[in-house]
């Protein structure tokens, strides 16, 4: 391996490109043109086609929207509230039941309206102010007001003072749906990683099958190069009829692991659109290539450490442990007793007209105060101790599957790790693998071109040389995608591609 750039392309075998240059059909080299003048698709471009075009992730981006209209709805507990009633009554009675009715047909009309505001605050106090009018009006002989007009101001507070007690349990649930976001958008970062991961491995593959391509139309070449040679050799008399035959068999088998790579280069060409493209299936997909750095040697507690802290998934369940200690604090709190303490304080006047009523009230001397206090206690308090204990299991294996986690995280760290070095290793034994097979095939090609060898012999020659190359093309997509699905695990796909987050 150099030290220069890591380029997958460069193991299509350019020696073998240069010796058929000459003899390859103008068919060929005019597929190849073609391919070159459309347009160019770098991994960074496929991975933001994906990022804004992927069916999967257009569905996932719909969790942290509806997360934080729970935000919302949470805090609107906590939200005034105004009230409003209008009503008016008529009563009319046939007859009189004593002459203290004033009236031989009593009648009355009552019309009244009110108007409030309540709100709840952290406490889990209740605060409520109203106030109303009241129009009275009658037949009665002996009214003084006639009509008479009631209205009053009024405050009452309901305070618990076990269950549902204090700031902690009344911003339990606005706290959870806060979390809630958070791991919403953990959960969605995990979707684009895997959009990352799955978009990379779809655009290595295609380079591959390019390559791989490439591969099978230049050896094709050799073998349709080789049983020219070997007819005119027969027709020379230097050659038997076994030898060109043995050279047509080794054409066809060219022709099928070239129509097989052709069905591979289609397929992984669907694949890739597949993520790009949302059923644009017709998309021409340009000149791919994997042109990255030459990769660094990666440390297994560095990568831990990345992983541990920034996977995604990791996040999301140390959000849902927060979540699930929320849960504990509402159980403790939920398995008290009800017990408030309510209380009101009201100023009212009372005279002839609206204004005269209203006008009674700052002087304070119709008044009424109420105090009391409410206790309900469940017999034997059964849900609310389940409902403890259901909490404490549920948050006991939420933080045992944390540590499930985290121990599987490093695991897979000291995997991912591992598979790296060893394609590392892989890739410069390839390299050499392909080098003694360009070499041996040009030497039984020499012997052949020289009466020495037999076309059976440049044609297994041939075949071990196009598996070496396509071996090595091979090793090198190992090598990408191990590094790959180590980035995914460490959580840093974005940022080797310095995409921001969208």
């Amino acid at each position: 391996m150099t030290a220069s750039n890591f380029r997958l392309a460069r193991l299509a075998g350019p020696i073998l490109f240069v010796c058929l240059l000459a003899a390859a059909p103008s068919g060929l080299l005019a597929e190849e043109a073609a391919e070159a003048e459309a347009e160019r698709l770098d991994l960074r471009t496929a991975i933001l086609l994906a990022l804004d075009n992927n069916l999967g992730l257009a569905v996932e981006r719909y969790a942290p929207q509806i997360a934080r209209e729970q935000v919302t709805i949470a805090r609107s507990e906590f939200e005034p509230t105004l009230t409003g009633t209008v009503r008016s009554r008529v009563s009319q009675q046939s007859s009189a039941a004593s002459t203290l009715d004033g009236a031989a047909g009593p009648r009355s009309e009552v019309s009244d309206a009110r108007i409030g505001v309540s709100q709840k605050i952290d406490t889990g106090a209740v605060v409520s102010v109203s106030t109303g009018m009241v129009r009275q009006e009658t037949n009665s002989t002996f009214s003084t007001l006639n009509p008479a007009y009631d209205a009053d101001v009024s405050l009452s507070v309901r305070q618990p003072l076990l269950q549902g007690f204090g700031a902690a349990v009344n911003r339990a649930n606005r706290q959870r749906a806060e979390i809630g976001v958070d791991r919403a958008d953990y959960l969605f970062d995990a979707e684009v990683l895997n959009v990352v991961l799955n978009t990379e491995l779809a655009y290595y593959r295609l380079v591959f099958a390019r390559e791989q391509l490439t591969v099978r139309r230049l050896g094709l070449q050799l073998a349709e190069r080789l049983l020219e040679e070997a007819r005119i050799r027969r027709e020379t008399g230097v050659a038997t009829s076994l030898d060109v035959l043995q050279a047509e068999v080794g054409v066809a088998n060219q022709r099928s692991a070239l129509l097989l790579a052709e069905q591979a280069v289609s397929d992984a060409e669907d694949a890739l659109l597949a993520l790009i493209g949302q059923f644009d299936f017709d998309r021409a997909i340009g000149t791919v290539e994997a042109l990255l750095p030459e990769p660094v040697r990666p440390d297994v507690e560095a990568s831990f450490r990345r992983a541990r802290d920034r996977q995604p998934e990791f996040l999301a369940t140390l959000a849902l442990v927060d979540q699930l200690e929320l849960d504990l604090v509402a159980a403790r709190n939920g398995r008290l007793p009800s017990l408030s303490l309510n209380g009101a304080l009201g100023y009212s006047g009372r005279d002839g007209t609206s204004r005269g009523a209203w006008g009674e009230i700052p002087d304070r001397e119709g008044y009424n105060w109420q105090v009391d206090l409410a206790l309900s206690v469940p017999w034997g308090m059964r849900e609310g101790r389940a409902r403890l204990r259901q909490a404490e299991a549920s948050l006991e294996r939420e933080e045992m599957r944390l540590r499930r986690i985290e121990q599987d995280i490093l695991v897979e760290v000291r995997s991912r790790v591992r598979t790296v070095e060893t394609a590392m290793e892989r890739v410069q034994i390839a390299a050499l693998a392909t080098s003694l097979s360009e070499r041996e095939y040009e030497l039984e090609l020499a012997r052949f071109e020289n009466g020495l060898s037999t076309s059976r012999l440049v044609l297994d020659s041939q075949r071990a040389l196009d598996e070496a190359r396509v071996s090595e093309l091979q090793v090198g997509i190992d090598l990408q995608e191990a590094i790959a699905r180590l980035h995914r695990l460490e959580g840093t796909s974005l940022e080797r591609f310095t995409i921001a987050n969208r």
